[in-house]
């Protein structure tokens, strides 16, 4: 019992977003005319998996008790440079691909040695280098445009369902688990879930993983318990770059093009913060993970598309007037993000955020 009390209060902000997810989505499905169906679940998936990566991005570094303000002009200098080479025969896809994760992490590398080696305070280094990553998305995309293979964006931003009556998986029909269970999927969250299984889970499993937490809730001691301070961050910033670069890569498939907008950048780098503290994790660092910023940035995703489906002529009509969109927006963010933060205005000892 007292281990489940103590796994409960470890997860107590994941489990504040989920439980903040769960009802906003419900009463989205609920209110639009196509809840539930295959067709709502693939585009609210596409429409959350770049603020899913992006927020993944910022978790990283935090937990090492920093702050990454270059993750939304990242994930746009890495949409600008997918626009230009994920074209092509299936080899210069793949090619493209994995140029485009190399560059995230190579920036995300580059953001962790001048933290490091420059002992600059990580918000003003990525500050920094944000403005450098948006400039070089300028003078690769200009102007919005760009060409991104059809068929590619096809597959990636559809159900499972889909590619069986594309592809005929099943010459006698889909069984009743693909019907209504798997086939339901949009791939976009089979992408979350291979990346949270394939890279998160054993980042956070190694010992440079813990490092990060150790780090961010005790640099002192994670010293003098003989890990490395440089390589944890290192390892940070530059898993960081690779979160982000998937956000930008899936953003220039699903448009079908690359924008280097710098209002975009600054939007998803603050929502960015906002679902990592939403989701758990401590802006102090050493605590939380990247699985409730996935939530939190779910929750941020649910409350923009409630807005979508009230009627105007009912008696909370007056929220689906765009022009106050924003202010209602503002006001529940504000409400989700301290109640996600909500443990440590609890606390009487900083040590209690990661018991």
């Amino acid at each position: 019992m007292r281990d489940l009390r103590l796994r409960l209060s470890q997860n107590l902000g994941l489990l504040v977003a989920v439980l903040l997810f769960v009802p906003l989505y419900t009463l989205y499905s609920v209110l639009h005319p196509k809840g539930g169906s295959v067709y709502l679940l693939v585009q609210n998936a596409n429409e959350s998996f770049t603020l899913i990566m992006v927020a993944m991005a910022q978790t990283v570094p935090v937990l090492t008790g920093g702050l990454d303000l270059s993750v939304g002009a990242l994930m746009t200098l890495v949409n600008c440079l997918a626009s230009w080479l994920i074209a092509g025969s299936a080899l210069q896809m793949a090619a493209g691909v994995l140029a485009c994760l190399a560059l995230g992490m190579a920036c995300g590398f580059a953001n962790g040695l001048i933290v490091v080696v420059g002992r600059i305070q990580p918000i003003i280094a990525t500050l920094a280098t944000g403005a450098i990553y948006i400039g070089l998305a300028l003078l690769l995309r200009p102007t919005p445009g760009g060409t991104v293979d059809a068929d590619l964006s096809w597959v990636t931003t559809n159900a499972l369902s889909e590619m069986d009556t594309t592809y005929h998986w099943f010459p006698d029909g889909a069984p009743w688990w693909f019907a209504n269970g798997l086939g339901r999927l949009p791939v976009p969250i089979l992408l979350i879930l291979a990346v949270v299984l394939l890279v998160w889970m054993p980042f956070r499993n190694t010992v440079t993983g813990r490092g990060c937490y150790a780090v961010g809730s005790a640099e002192g001691a994670a010293f003098m318990s003989g890990l490395s301070i440089a390589r944890s961050r290192l390892a940070a910033y530059t898993l960081g770059g690779f979160f982000a670069a998937c956000g930008g890569l899936y953003l220039a498939i699903q448009t079908g093009s690359g924008n280097a907008d710098v209002a975009q950048a600054g939007d998803y780098t603050l929502n960015s913060v906002a679902a990592v503290v939403i989701g758990g994790t401590s802006l102090f660092g050493g605590s939380g993970g990247a699985v409730g910023s996935i939530f939190g940035a779910l929750v941020l995703r649910s409350i923009s598309f409630c807005f979508r489906v009230f009627d105007p002529d009912s008696p909370v009509g007056f929220l689906a007037n765009p022009l106050l969109q924003p202010l209602f927006e503002g006001i529940i963010l504000l409400v989700a993000v301290s109640l996600g933060a909500a443990r440590v205005f609890r606390v009487k000892n900083r040590l209690q955020l990661f018991t």
